[in-house]
């Protein structure tokens, strides 16, 4: 293994002093733990938490600022954050307006979130709770009861965030975290694995000519493995069943095309060119498109595509300001 670290037993915690000694204007640390909330405290609004393993950067640090996070709490890498960690992240960031987590479908993380607001709610703090599960790969995984939350957990963020900061109570900012969970669908493919520090070697292995389709942020397995192909093929595979999943014939979309980690930009803008003219071929109108790195796996190389279906509203709430490490609009 060959990793710009210095130990095993301090990649989190020295990964997460060094976000926050680079934006000091955005966020800072509890003592708690690897928690970070935002540098000045939302007052009188509902506040957002998220967070789950590292190893997802910008997810869910990078988030944090006006328009979408309040805090973010990272366990190790690729595993749940403890529920006495989210605790306390909620405690830093409650208003009166109460609390909305956003949580994805991973067994551990629901779990422990959900330890977190019974906690929290003792506390006479009002706790309310989403679980993203945009993937359309697997409906059952090695981590998940269902399907797993991947990239389109950044669109639940951006907009609940963004009705956040109007004003509207925690029934309004869970629903509209809700409608977008409902409306978004992910999928995606890998040709390399990523390394866990703590492991020191490759959660897989692929030979040179292999592929995983329907890969997992954690590396789990997809749906099956085949030889590799073109990028268009592959566009082509996870949009018939992205497009299957869910009718976006006629509408309007946000687009995420997600780098896993090790995918270039010149890679993943050749997958978008692909993934424009297929939506265009069925009729349905890109409204905004987003390309990098959102929710990625470590180092490995892949991407996912992620479909959000749009009404007014939420294209108004994608618009809105956000002013993050990792997402600004």
């Amino acid at each position: 293994m060959k990793k710009f670290i210095n130990a095993v037993d301090k990649v989190e915690d020295q990964m997460i002093q060094g976000m926050v000694k680079a934006y000091p204007q955005y966020v800072k640390k509890l003592d708690c733990g690897n928690v970070v909330v935002r540098a000045s405290k939302k007052q009188g609004k509902v506040a957002l938490i998220s967070g789950g393993g590292s190893g997802h950067e910008p997810a869910h640090g990078g988030y944090v600022g006006e328009g979408m996070l309040d805090a973010a709490v990272a366990g190790a890498v690729f595993t749940s954050p403890t529920p006495d960690q989210v605790y306390e992240g909620i405690k830093a960031i409650a208003t009166d307006a109460g609390v909305l987590m956003v949580i994805k479908n991973y067994t551990g993380d629901v779990m422990n979130f959900e330890m977190a607001a019974d906690m929290a709610r003792d506390e006479g703090i009002k706790v309310a709770q989403v679980v993203v599960n945009d993937d359309v790969a697997v409906k059952d995984s090695l981590y998940t009861v269902g399907r797993r939350g991947v990239a389109g957990t950044v669109f639940v963020h951006k907009i609940a965030g963004a009705l956040a900061e109007t004003g509207a109570d925690l029934d309004a900012v869970q629903a509209v975290a809700q409608k977008v969970i409902d409306n978004v669908r992910t999928m995606g493919a890998a040709i390399e694995p990523c390394t866990v520090p703590a492991a020191g070697k490759p959660g897989f292995e692929l030979s040179e000519d292999e592929m995983e389709v329907g890969i997992g942020i954690h590396g789990e397995p997809g749906t099956h493995r085949e030889k590799i192909k073109t990028a268009d093929e592959i566009v082509d595979m996870l949009m018939e069943q992205i497009l299957a999943d869910l009718d976006f014939a006629g509408g309007e979309v946000a687009v995420m095309i997600n780098s896993s980690g090790a995918t270039p930009l010149m890679e993943l803008f050749i997958i978008n060119n692909h993934v424009a003219d297929v939506l265009a071929a069925k009729g349905v109108k890109v409204y905004k498109t987003f390309v990098g790195e959102y929710m990625t796996s470590i180092e490995m190389a892949g991407f996912s595509i992620s479909l959000l279906k749009l009404d007014d509203q939420l294209k108004g709430l994608l618009d809105a300001k956000a002013d993050t490490p990792g997402f600004k609009a």
